[in-house]
């Protein structure tokens, strides 16, 4: 959640937000690519460990019980997305926009997973379905070559995410950045590793698990990606020097998340995850807070992130008069592309943004610890 902040400040902040790709290698530099890269783990695991929670559900709730509010809380976080959340991207009071992004792919992913607890799918087939989601879904990009022009709505549903905006009216588009069946397999492979943190399995036991696992998944992702045949649209390339021949090698697709993509985030996650595990101190206590306040955090920091850069609009001189709120659906409203800050000022404000919402976070995990009996927490 720390990180996602990062990437996110970077979009609002940094001078080349909104005119290049940071991780474009005949452009970027290696502190920008690795700000932009480093946060590549944060959608992965979120989706990842979201499955696992919701086996650590299942221990203590019936499959029915736990399918109705998995699909509850699933189409709650689809509307999140197309309002609050696309509100906070924009701040366009037009809401010319429905956003299919991160929040859609959990929302969409917990609904699915919902389901096959109403139907009491056994854990064997989802395991089974989830491997097959995650490691075959990149048969896909043979076809996706062939594409000469955009794609359709239900292939960019499904698979492509092509961020191109889809006009469903004269004044409303939505954009698919976050095709879901890929998500949701790596959600239900998430659902399958809680198994690990249930009775059956000690600390010692657990640890040589994860061990394994990451590294087996660290070891497929350099045989797979150094033969470039499969698990991945975009090929790496020799580079000029052998730091961005690196770079080249780890540079994976994220929308959708290809097979690489995920082996190379969960990997070395499931690593730290073993590792982690009986540590206890400050920053762990810090940290935790975010995590049990994970959606009320994400929602809040978009809006002061964008709230921010509004001031700093006004700061440089803007009027009002410069917006268009009829424009671009995705256009940030009070962000003008090649206006910003170098990435000394985007780490700082990133810095003081992360420690202003801690104390907000710390108060709302307390007010949840001691009001369990409100059921709608469990919605925030």
């Amino acid at each position: 959640m720390v990180l996602m902040a990062l990437d996110h400040t970077r979009d609002y902040f940094h001078i080349g937000a909104n005119l290049d790709n940071p991780l474009n290698l005949e452009t970027t530099t290696p502190l920008l690519f690795f700000t932009r890269w480093i946060t590549h783990f944060c959608a992965p695991v979120f989706v990842f460990l979201s499955g696992t929670s919701i086996y650590l559900q299942s221990l203590r709730k019936s499959k029915k019980e736990l399918g109705m509010f998995l699909i509850k809380r699933g189409l709650w976080l689809i509307l999140i997305e197309w309002t609050i959340v696309a509100f906070a991207w924009t701040f366009n009071p037009n809401f010319n926009l429905i956003p299919f992004q991160v929040i859609w792919a959990i929302g969409i992913s917990m609904f699915l997973i919902g389901l096959m607890m109403l139907v009491n799918m056994h854990y064997k087939a989802i395991l089974f379905l989830g491997l097959i989601i995650v490691a075959g879904h990149n048969i896909l990009d043979y076809f996706e070559k062939d594409f000469q022009a955009i794609p359709s709505f239900l292939w960019d549903f499904i698979h492509y995410g092509s961020f191109t905006p889809r006009p469903i009216s004269d004044k409303i588009s939505i954009i698919i950045a976050y095709p879901f069946v890929p998500w949701t397999g790596l959600m239900m492979l998430g659902y399958c590793i809680g198994k690990l943190f249930g009775p059956e399995f000690n600390s010692e036991h657990r640890k040589k698990i994860l061990l394994r696992l990451g590294l087996s998944l660290i070891a497929l992702f350099a045989i797979l990606r150094g033969i470039n045949l499969y698990g991945d649209p975009m090929p790496w390339e020799k580079q000029d020097d052998l730091l961005f021949t690196f770079f080249s090698f780890i540079n994976v697709w994220k929308y959708p998340p290809s097979l690489l993509y995920m082996c190379i985030t969960i990997g070395p996650s499931l690593l730290l995850l073993a590792y982690v595990e009986g540590i206890k101190n400050k920053l762990s206590d810090a940290l935790v807070v975010f995590g049990r306040t994970a959606f009320f955090y994400y929602i809040l920091h978009l809006y002061t992130l964008h709230f921010l850069a509004m001031i700093v609009y006004f700061v440089r001189g803007h009027e009002f008069s410069y917006l268009d709120p009829s424009g671009k659906p995705m256009q940030f409203l009070f962000v003008i592309p090649g206006e910003g800050y170098n990435l000394a000022g985007v780490y700082l404000v990133w810095f003081l943004v992360v420690i202003g919402l801690y104390k907000i976070c710390q108060r709302y995990d307390q007010y949840k610890i001691l009001h369990r009996e409100k059921w709608w927490l469990s919605y925030l």
